[in-house]
């Protein structure tokens, strides 16, 4: 089918639709929703009172974003606007003439969006009606509380005002693309009509408002039977009249939309805080409330005109009869357990359907054309609680090959059946394209985010093991892909034939078995590298270093005994800790002890070694001053057994806070430490990992000694790169070192100022380590998390001398690979070390056609150390469905996963291009993929609609998150190294991990239930969803904020916080007071429960209202305008639609 035909439309309106041949699409990823009711949304109230908008200068154009004396009369010269330019877009209507029509149709909120599977909504006209909609006005709203009775005709209002005009259709009608609102505005030669320039009123009377159209959906829906299917549903009723002139039948009220729950997307910010930033005395926006979706109305309408009957526009609260051409409310479909049913059709959004705030509910001048209501757009926090109402009770079963899992925030069960659990591989989509040109056609990115070595929980089963004997592992003899549940047994299970690379290759005598009548094994079930998508092979000596198996792995300890880390009490903390912590070293399954051997360092511009045999009394200190020749001045001794040397390491950790207490030494080596470490693990032959603690920028005299290069005025130059790359290549040739020798590195750094972490994270990064940051140190603050973390580090499950190899059936390819890991080969990822909660994303690219029979396999090969030395083979598998409609491809793509990729992509961007560059190709691209979509997929529908897949409908919210990220858009407040360190964390992180930092949770505690164990229903990040009397929590991965609103009752306070008033809560509490209350306890288990969830420990914030902290929490609230300069959501979308309709153009 070519890809200019229509994907899916549906069949004529009113018929019924025929399923999906072959397709069971659930609804976002799983089953449809069982007997929701149909939508429908009360009316708007109006704005939240008592925010007055700033009004522009004269001669300022809000679309424009620049001054200009006479009103810009073509709308299309805005191209030259840079990309991220984000303007309001509000214009009330020039005196007597008919205001310009809003047929933006921006993305339409989540109130169809539960009701049917994948597709879009529509809203708007049907194209028929086309012609008319050039001169249609939106008016006031009666109040919501207007009585309006089912079967009645609309309540009649005695002012003409309230009914919308048509004036006469216009004699040529040229549709000129709106800048951002995408309005469709015609310009006609009939008299009647003003000049396509005037839409615009005198410039005083425009507020400029971050998001300025206010418009969306009212969600009306009119009855519909459940035999003709989901109809093509559309958000508000078409404010047209209908075309065949018949009088409008009777208004019918719809039920209500179950659980209606608002939320937003994530912002990308910086989860570090590296401390309090100074409180900014900004003006602007953010001094006020939630600049989106608050204000604004329609204008007034003015007298009628002879042509078409008058007729009530669809925003009021009330419902509207059916339209010609549109079926009814859907009544819900029954739900199918974990597969998918079939999709609707595309969401669109019509302004023109959208409901605005009362407009006498404002002050006389502000009466704009409209804004976006945020209610109306689509709600992260509605698609989260959908798929978790619909495919959180029924077990992920794996069988199915191309099945799209359910959200990384649902909880679920896997059961494994053939194909990895999502656990270990996510991908952008799980329905491929057949042909390069309809990948490149799409702009949809094939990638997987994998995670070998991920913890499940203990209701699944580990990956089994198993052991071939000395033989090893049976594998293709062309591609050396490992035996699988795809490979083909063929001549009665003599040889079989190869699923990636079709080779037949003979089955060795000790593998052989019959075939059962269907071609199956008659082992297939006992043998788990048949039967199931995830499992190990015992390695042989052929897949170890030198053909000898490795010596169990060692971790050394290296700490900076600097003034820095002394004065501030971490020497002592670290030893205290240690003590107790090495009883906890990860170890193999049921061995008694850990096989891990351990050893100690301390350094400032020297290193000291430290001698702990177990036939010492005391242990001995050995120092080396010469660093510009590292070598380790003992073998024996160094590294020990601990519970054989557990005397002699409590009496050196005692020790050394001794020691140095008195040390002046204030400059540190960096680059030496780890020399030492890599020689010594060379010297015992061994993998292992450097715990390095360090305080300051290495400035002594020695390799890899570093300057202070930070700079503040190269942000936004094209020499801004420099700033994420490192000083030196001298940390990327000691990173390959390690890697040869399995040396990982995690870094723990204290900073109080500048310490290039881009340059020492270098190491860690390619090594595959972890770095852990806490600037400004204190000890009553920050012990906790540091201390949580490093137990975390040390216990947590690691492979070590990794490399890893993802083999693809024909037709594609692995192309490029994101993490923390170094590469010498085009195929290979190595890594000294890679833990359980490392990420490696891999993105695909066609060498040739696929087929939709045979579809498309990845095949992800780890081979690695165990804790206890064991050398093993890792292996994940994954089938994909192949298509050679676009409309499939939308259908079973994973928004969390492409952010994911997207941001890792970006993130790697900035490292060669100006940050810009980078920001603009992410917009473009997701444009194009929009775009794309709406031509090849969508039902044709005016271009005033935005239409978005049901899939990526919250594509628009979570790439504006990524974009105001502070690796792409930096505050004042955000160091260089706050950059570094994030943009390193991001780009080894899951799917679960993006999700929640880019969109932080929010979570509303005077709402919890302290009866059960369940958290409160999430809200959207934005102000306008804060209430004064309440206490909130938002989590991001990195941070939890408490954010207490000034009018928090005194009990609540007492409760929590355990003092009287609101003036007496500190900003200094670092963990929430031990209270004997059911509040207490409830919010502190919701809090222990966050921190469990997450792979590092969540520095606790409390925020007050109106407080100088409100500023950094803000930061997070990602669907507003951001003090950075980001867009808040709903003028992202409005600036989405424009780039969206400029590539159709």
């Amino acid at each position: 089918m070519s890809v200019n035909q229509q994907a899916h439309t549906g069949p004529p309106y009113g018929q019924p639709q025929p399923g999906y041949q072959g397709y069971q699409q659930p609804a976002y990823g799983g089953q449809l929703l069982q007997g929701v009711p149909q939508s429908q949304y009360g009316a708007y109230n109006g704005p939240m009172p008592g925010y007055q908008q700033p009004v522009p200068p004269q001669g300022y154009f809000p679309s424009l974003g620049f001054p200009s004396k006479g009103s810009p009369v073509s709308l299309n010269s805005d191209t030259s606007l840079a990309p991220n330019f984000i303007g309001s877009l509000r214009a009330p209507p020039t005196s007597g003439a008919p205001p310009p029509v809003s047929g933006a149709s921006l993305p339409s909120g989540h109130l169809a969006y539960s009701q049917f599977g994948h597709g879009d909504v529509q809203n708007g006209i049907p194209a028929s009606a086309a012609p008319m909609q050039s001169y249609i006005q939106e008016k006031q709203r009666p109040p919501a509380s207007q009585p309006f009775l089912p079967g009645s005709a609309p309540t009649p209002v005695s002012q003409t005002s309230t009914f919308q005009q048509y004036g006469p259709p216009p004699a040529s009608v040229q549709q000129l693309s709106n800048h951002m609102a995408g309005m469709t505005i015609g310009s006609t030669t009939a008299s009647a009509a003003p000049p396509a320039g005037l839409g615009y009123g005198p410039p005083t009377s425009v507020p400029p408002v971050s998001g300025s159209f206010s418009a969306t959906g009212s969600g009306l829906y009119t009855p519909y039977t459940a035999s003709q299917g989901p109809p093509p549903t559309r958000i508000g009723p078409s404010p047209y009249p209908p075309t065949t002139g018949a009088p409008r039948p009777p208004a019918v009220p719809g039920p209500p939309l179950a659980g209606q729950t608002v939320a937003g997307p994530p912002a990308s910010q910086p989860n570090h805080v590296s401390s309090p930033p100074p409180p900014s005395p900004m003006a602007g926006p953010h001094a006020g409330p939630p600049t989106s979706g608050l204000h604004g109305a329609p204008p007034l309408a003015h007298p009628p005109q002879p042509g078409y009957q008058m007729q009530q526009n669809g925003s009021f609260g009330q419902v509207r009869g059916p339209q010609p051409h549109y079926g009814g409310a859907y009544p819900g479909t029954p739900n199918y357990g974990s597969q998918p049913g079939p999709p609707p059709p595309p969401k669109r959004l019509d302004p023109d359907s959208i409901p605005s705030p009362q407009l006498n509910e404002l002050p006389p001048q502000q009466k704009p054309r409209h804004r976006i209501d945020p209610d109306a757009i689509p709600s992260p926090i509605q698609v989260i609680e959908d798929d978790r109402n619909n495919r959180g009770s029924e077990p992920f079963v794996t069988g199915v090959r191309g099945q799209v899992p359910p959200l990384v925030t649902t909880n679920f069960l896997v059961k494994d059946q053939g194909n990895a659990s999502p656990r270990y591989i996510r991908c952008t989509s799980y329905n491929i394209p057949c042909t390069s040109d309809m990948a490149k056609q799409s702009q949809v990115p094939l990638a997987a985010v994998i995670k070998p070595l991920a913890t499940l929980p203990p209701e699944e089963a580990l990956p089994y093991l198993v052991d071939h004997g000395e033989s090893g592992p049976v594998r293709c003899n062309r591609c050396k892909a490992y035996m699988c549940p795809f490979m083909q047994f063929i001549e009665g299970g003599r040889r079989f034939q190869c699923c990636f690379c079709s080779c037949v290759t003979e089955v060795p005598p000790h593998y052989f078995q019959h075939l059962d009548h269907t071609g199956k094994r008659v082992d297939f079930y006992d043998r788990p590298e048949l039967s199931l998508g995830s499992y190990e092979f015992l390695a042989t000596v052929d897949y170890c270093k030198n053909n000898k198996f490795p010596s169990p792995p060692a971790f050394i300890f290296m700490i900076d005994v600097s003034y820095n880390a002394v004065k501030s009490g971490l020497v002592r903390l670290i030893c205290e800790e240690l003590k107790s912590l090495l009883d906890y070293l990860p170890r193999e399954g049921n061995m008694e002890e850990s096989a891990i051997r351990v050893g100690f360092v301390t350094y400032n511009k020297v290193l000291h070694f430290y001698n702990v045999k177990s036939s010492l009394a005391q242990p001995q200190m050995m120092v080396v001053s010469d660093v510009a020749d590292m070598f380790v001045p003992l073998l024996d001794g160094f590294l020990v057994n601990v519970n054989e040397s557990r005397t002699v390491i409590a009496s050196l950790l005692d020790q050394i806070p001794e020691m140095f207490a008195d040390t002046r030494e204030t400059e540190t080596v960096f680059a030496p430490v780890i020399q030492a470490g890599l020689e010594a693990l060379k010297a015992a032959e061994c993998a292992g990992k450097l715990f390095v603690f360090h305080t300051s920028l290495p400035i002594a005299e020695a390799p890899g000694k570093l300057k202070n290069r930070d700079d503040k005025k190269l942000i936004n130059t094209d020499k801004e790169k420099a700033l994420f790359q490192p000083q030196t290549s001298f940390y990327n040739n000691l990173a390959k070192d390690c890697v040869a020798q399995g040396c990982c590195v995690d870094l723990f750094l204290f900073p109080n100022q500048y310490l290039d972490v881009a340059t020492l994270g270098v190491v860690t990064y390619q090594t595959g380590g972890s770095i852990y940051k806490y600037a400004y140190f204190q000890l009553e603050t920050d012990q906790d998390r540091f201390l949580n973390d490093l137990r975390r580090d040390v216990q947590k499950e690691v492979g070590f001398d990794a490399v890893m190899r993802v083999r693809t059936s024909t037709g594609i390819r692995a192309t490029d690979f994101f993490g923390a890991f170094y590469m010498s080969n085009t195929t290979d990822v190595e890594m000294a070390g890679l833990d359980c909660d490392k990420t490696i994303t891999v993105e695909f690219k066609h060498d040739d056609k696929l087929s939709e029979d045979s579809g498309a396999l990845l095949q992800c090969a780890l081979l690695y150390t165990s804790c206890a030395g064991q050398r093993r083979l890792r292996i994940h598998n994954l089938s994909l469905n192949c298509c050679t409609q676009l409309a499939d491809l939308y259908r079973n793509c994973e928004t969390d996963t492409l952010i994911n990729y997207l941001a890792k992509y970006a993130y790697r961007g900035v490292l060669s291009s100006p940050v810009k560059t980078v920001r603009d190709a992410l917009i473009n691209q997701c444009a194009q993929i929009l775009a794309c979509y709406r031509k090849n997929c969508a039902s044709p529908s005016s271009a005033g609609q935005l239409i978005l897949p049901e899939c990526m409908k919250l594509l628009p919210v979570y790439l504006n998150c990524v974009l105001k990220s502070d690796v792409l858009q930096p505050g004042p407040e955000v160091t260089t190294d706050d950059r570094a360190y994030i943009r390193q964390l991001v780009t080894s992180m899951d799917v679960a991990e993006t999700n929640v930092f880019f969109y932080p949770r929010l979570l509303p505690l005077t709402k919890a239930d302290v009866d059960s164990d369940s958290l409160p229903a999430a809200i959207r990040n934005s102000e306008e969803r804060l209430s004064k009397g309440d206490i909130y929590l938002l989590e991001n991965g990195l941070n939890i904020f408490v954010w207490v609103g000034v009018n928090v009752q005194q009990g609540l306070i007492q409760n929590l916080f355990g003092v009287s008033s609101f003036s007496q809560i500190s900003n200094a509490l670092s963990t929430l007071p031990v209270l004997e209350n059911p509040f207490s306890k409830k919010v502190r288990s919701m809090i222990d429960m966050l921190q469990v969830q997450r792979s590092r420990y969540m520095k606790l914030i409390i925020v007050k209202q109106e407080d100088k902290l409100e500023m950094l929490f803000k930061h997070f609230l990602v669907e507003d305008k951001s003090l950075s300069g980001g867009a808040s959501y709903v003028d992202f979308l409005c600036h989405m639609h424009k780039e969206i309709r400029q590539l159709l153009s």
